[in-house]
């Protein structure tokens, strides 16, 4: 019925919003709002109507959820970075019947999930920042999944990805685009260095650690990804724990995806973390390679104990 036209991982940084304002940073994130507006122009082509984003920058305690109201709206200001997002101005038209059949597949999988129509939660800046610049025209619906998960398995959120997946092609009369909204390694600059940060990465072994992951994507080597997951989340300070990217790789077929990643926005340091705009091709899909139930693949735990 319907289809997953497009997927990628994506950058969300506050300093895009920055980049936009006159003072001394204007410009800087330009090559990474040019790729937000490429893959814009791609979805476009593609006949997307709907841009589901798993977003790591909406917390969650306890199981997984999705923002699908019909419209969101008003003036955001992010709590953590008030000194670069502030003030900004926001409108999203949302997708209500596909937030629900979403949730639904989902749960009918095992994976519990909860769509939120009736609701004033307006989704957090890693739906909004891309929101911005891939639909300024209001052209695409957007649906803003929990993807910074505390207490949560890695493989259910493949699995919850896989889900995901089906619910479009068996039950949704349209196309989709999926985005995981996060970093790579996401170790921000120590308090009263940031200045020193805006463009590099925190440590050389974090940055030498998202060029190997990056190397992988590009030779389409899921299958060691997909074993390392947990460790780089852990090690690598991933941001959200890496749920977007499991989600992401779960709905392309986990470690049975055969496609190499394609870079749009080269990888870049902001703040001491490393973004990346790249593009995974989606392919289609007849197996479920996604780990089962409460495998021994785990998340890291919210204060940071990996329990591999």
């Amino acid at each position: 019925m319907g289809t997953v036209a497009f997927a990628a991982k994506i950058t969300h940084v506050p300093s895009m919003y920055l980049s936009e304002l006159d003072g001394p940073n204007k410009g800087c994130r330009q090559a990474a709002i040019d790729g937000h507006r490429e893959i814009s122009r791609r979805c476009r082509e593609l006949g997307v109507d709907t841009i589901v984003v798993f977003d790591t920058h909406w917390l969650v305690n306890s199981g997984y959820h999705i923002n699908c109201r019909a419209h969101s709206s008003g003036t955001y200001t992010s709590n953590e970075l008030p000194h670069f997002i502030n003030n900004m101005p926001f409108s999203v038209p949302g997708n209500p019947q596909l937030g629900e059949i979403l949730a639904a597949e989902c749960c009918a999988q095992g994976v519990q999930t909860m769509a939120h129509v009736d609701t004033t939660l307006d989704p957090e800046y890693g739906t909004l920042v891309p929101m911005r610049y891939m639909n300024a025209d209001q052209h695409f619906k957007a649906i803003s999944v929990s993807a910074l998960c505390t207490v949560h398995y890695l493989n259910d959120s493949a699995r919850l990805g896989w889900a995901m997946r089906q619910a479009v092609e068996k039950h949704y009369q349209g196309t989709v685009a999926f985005l995981a909204s996060g970093s790579l390694s996401h170790r921000f600059a120590q308090n009263g260095t940031a200045p020193d940060f805006l463009n590099r990465v925190w440590s050389p072994f974090l940055e030498s650690l998202d060029h190997q992951v990056v190397e992988m994507w590009k030779k389409g080597d899921w299958k060691t990804f997909c074993e390392m997951l947990p460790e780089y989340a852990a090690k690598g300070h991933g941001e959200g724990f890496m749920h977007d990217t499991a989600m992401l790789l779960g709905a392309l077929g986990w470690s049975d995806y055969d496609q190499p990643a394609e870079i749009v926005t080269p990888y870049f340091g902001s703040s001491g973390t490393g973004q990346i705009n790249a593009v995974f091709p989606v392919s289609p899909q007849t197996g479920q390679a996604v780990p089962e139930p409460q495998a021994s693949v785990m998340a890291p735990g919210r204060y940071g104990d990996s329990r591999l």
